[in-house]
């Protein structure tokens, strides 16, 4: 028996929700805000916004379809299905968000607050969802394949991200590891040895990323590479200030990775980590002596529109 398709609505919590379960009521929550130069009413009109959005989306669900919803709090516990369609409803970042648990199946995003988000992934006021839901089960509907990037571990625990991934520590100490290309033996493809190497993390990212966190390592550098596009089979990576020492290096420090090629770090401190697209809370945990591998992953996220 065929499931019939099923809308998952994803959403977040909003900062007036975040403000009334720290705070106990509106008027609490208004006082705070204004001790600090804020108007509630900007906060909870943006809030109504973006419920309305959420509900008139949900309206525009086929009767003939299943429908779930999922909190961004909650995307590592959920089950997506072969069968889904996914309705991202609010910022940019939260497609990155559920893109990660994401195996190709369609997604559309709302923009919840048009003018103040970028739109970049979520293109489409919530009037359009009665429209693109249907159309998105059509594979001829026009969408964007955009690259995602992995990390993989040498016990097999991997990780996919949409925009980037951050491999380093977990607070704000230094980062100890050897730095090289995925190449058997001690030298990389190009006759270098693997260099170690003291930074405060090693960012990988695609071209969706690089209209963010990316970016901004881009420019502050002035690097000459250029930025990859977000359906190119490319990735961008960066060392976050590398320190030189007698033990450590800084010769590489930025570079591409194309289909096919990987990053390599190995951890030489205690305890590093892996997240991607900001979720810290659903990291990967590496040990000294443990190797991630990252590059572009076999999976990409198909956007409608």
């Amino acid at each position: 028996m065929t499931l019939a398709p099923r809308a998952v609505l994803v959403h977040r919590t909003t900062e007036y929700e975040e403000l009334l379960a720290r705070h106990g009521t509106h008027g609490q929550a208004a006082f705070f805000l204004s001790s600090r130069g804020r108007d509630i009413r900007e906060v909870a009109e943006r809030h109504h916004r973006a419920h309305r959005a959420l509900e008139e989306a949900a309206a525009a669900v086929p009767l003939t379809w299943r429908q779930g919803r999922v909190e961004r709090a909650d995307l590592d516990r959920f089950l997506f299905g072969p069968e889904d369609v996914v309705v991202v409803v609010g910022q940019d970042g939260l497609v990155a968000n559920a893109a990660k648990y994401l195996t190709g199946q369609p997604v559309i995003g709302i923009d919840t607050d048009p003018g103040r988000n970028p739109g970049v992934l979520v293109r489409h006021r919530a009037a359009a969802a009665r429209t693109l839901l249907p159309a998105a089960l059509d594979r001829r509907t026009p969408a964007d394949e955009l690259t995602m990037v992995e990390a993989v571990t040498d016990d097999a625990q991997r990780l996919l991200a949409l925009n980037e991934i951050y491999v380093g520590p977990p607070g704000h100490q230094t980062a100890r590891y050897r730095l090289g290309a995925d190449e058997d033996g001690p030298a990389d493809g190009d006759g270098r040895a693997a260099e170690p190497q003291a930074s405060s993390g090693v960012l990988v990212g695609t071209g969706t990323g690089a209209t963010g966190w990316l970016r901004s390592l881009w420019q502050q550098r002035d690097s000459a590479l250029p930025l990859p596009g977000a359906v190119e089979a490319r990735l961008i990576w960066f060392v976050r200030e590398a320190w030189p020492s007698p033990a450590t290096g800084t010769s590489r420090v930025e570079g591409l990775l194309t289909a096919g090629e990987r990053l390599r770090v190995t951890v030489e401190s205690d305890r590093l980590v892996a997240f991607g697209d900001g979720m810290e809370g659903d990291a990967l945990e590496l040990a000294w002596g443990q190797t991630v591998r990252l590059g572009v992953a076999d999976t990409a996220l198909r956007l409608v529109g």
